[in-house]
C-alpha cells in the first residue's frame, strides 16, 4: 500500500528543502521504494536529491501533441492518433517511465513546464492515469507541489495521506498557510491528515506566532531551525540530500516524521 505525502505552501518557504529531507528520512529509516514527484514548473527537486534530469512530463506532453498535430496535418488522421498507431496512453506510459530519474534509494518524476496553447484535457487525463499507475508501484510517494494547492488535483489523482503545509515564521506566512490548508476540502482528491510546518525559525518560537498557530484548524507538527550549513549547501550547489544525520534541519524533519509514521 502506497503512503503519499504532499508539500504545499506559498513560494519561497522551503517546500523543496523539506521534501528533500523527507525523502532522505524515508530512505534512511523506512523500508520500501520511494518516488518523488516534482510538481513545480521550476523543477529543482532533482538538484536537492543529486539526480540528473533530462526530460520532464511537460516536455513529453508537448512532444506528443506536436506529433499528433503533424499526423493530423499530413494524413488527416483523427485527432488523438500518433504515428504508427500507438495510443496516447501507451506513448505517455513509455516516455514517462523512460524519463524517470533513478537513484540508489529513490526515483524522481518532474512535471516541468506548464501547458502551452491548445487543448490538454484528454492528455492531462492520460497523464494522471499513467503517473498514478507508476506511483502505485512505490511504498512512498512525495509530491513537491508548486505554490498554492489548487494544482495538486490537476497533477495526480492519488489521494494524499499526509499534507504538509510549510510556512515561514511570520504572521503573514502562517495566515497564508491556513488559507492553503483550508483548500484541502475543495480538491478532487482526499486528504487524510494535514499538518503545519514552520521553516527557518531562528531561536525560540515567538509568543505571538504560537498564539496564532494555536487558533488554526490544522495540526502544528513542528519547526525547522534556520541553518547556516543549509545556506552553504545552497551557495555551492551541493545536493541537500548529503546533509549529515547530525544536521539540525534533518533531525527536525526526522522527529516530525516519527510522529506521522507511527
Amino acid at each position: 500500500m502506497t503512503t503519499t505525502f504532499a508539500l504545499a505552501g506559498k513560494g519561497g518557504v522551503g517546500k523543496t528543502t523539506v521534501a528533500g529531507m523527507l525523502i532522505k528520512y524515508l530512505a534512511d529509516r523506512q523500508s520500501g521504494a520511494i518516488l518523488g514527484i516534482d510538481a513545480d514548473p521550476s523543477s529543482n527537486l532533482n538538484m536537492v536529491l543529486g539526480l540528473d534530469l533530462e526530460w520532464t512530463v511537460g516536455d513529453i506532453r508537448e512532444d506528443m501533441l506536436a506529433q499528433v498535430r503533424q499526423s493530423l496535418t499530413q494524413t488527416g488522421a483523427a485527432m488523438g492518433a500518433l504515428p504508427g498507431g500507438i495510443t496516447k496512453a501507451e506513448h505517455l506510459d513509455y516516455e514517462i517511465r523512460s524519463s524517470l530519474a533513478e537513484g540508489d534509494y529513490f526515483d524522481l518524476i518532474a512535471m516541468g513546464r506548464g501547458e502551452g496553447p491548445g487543448c490538454y484535457c484528454a492528455v492531462n487525463h492520460n497523464l494522471r492515469e499513467v503517473i498514478d499507475a507508476i506511483g502505485g508501484g512505490y511504498q512512498y510517494v512525495v509530491i513537491d507541489n508548486e505554490a498554492g494547492m489548487e494544482h495538486l488535483s490537476r497533477r495526480t489523482t492519488r489521494d494524499v495521506d499526509h499534507l504538509l503545509v510549510v510556512s515561514d515564521p511570520t504572521q503573514r506566512g502562517i495566515i497564508t498557510a491556513e488559507r492553503i490548508a483550508a483548500m484541502r476540502d475543495e480538491l478532487e482528491i482526499g486528504v487524510e491528515n494535514a499538518y503545519l510546518i514552520l521553516n527557518r525559525l531562528a531561536g525560540d518560537m515567538p509568543a505571538p506566532l504560537q498564539e496564532r498557530i494555536d487558533k488554526m484548524d490544522i495540526t502544528f507538527l513542528g519547526s525547522i531551525p534556520a541553518s547556516t550549513e543549509l545556506a552553504e549547501f545552497e551557495f555551492s550547489g551541493r545536493p541537500l540530500i548529503e546533509l549529515g544525520d547530525e544536521s539540525p534541519v534533518y533531525q527536525a524533519v526526522a522527529a516530525m516524521m516519527e510522529q506521522v509514521l507511527v
